[in-house]
């Protein structure tokens, strides 16, 4: 069976990682962390606000705001996360869904 050639990234990584736990669930995390710092992101700007307007309204640091939306960053926490929900008029959704494949 030929696969469809592709250009998205993810899904190359996807076909790389094949069944290799270990690196799945890294790649997993990898994903997850892109997820959240890009939707905090998207919120902020979306509502108008600087890194250092975000911070002021949440009492913390603008350097803090730019570790949040830094895909790197693996110290987001639920609390901080409905924080910044709160501040941008936003809420927090979270859901279990199944794996695919399994």
């Amino acid at each position: 069976m030929t696969r469809k050639r592709t250009s998205d990234g993810m899904e190359i990584l996807d076909r790389m990682i094949g069944d290799d736990a270990e690196l799945r669930e890294l790649y997993e995390q990898v994903k997850a962390n892109l997820h959240i710092a890009q939707l905090i992101y998207d919120a902020r700007t979306e509502s108008g606000l600087s890194q250092k307007e975000l911070a002021k309204m949440l009492n913390t640091t603008e350097s803090e705001i730019s570790q949040l939306e830094d895909a790197d960053y693996e110290g987001n926490s639920l609390s901080m996360l409905i924080r910044v929900a709160k501040a941008l008029n936003r809420e927090v959704k979270i859901d279990l869904v199944p794996v695919v494949g399994s």
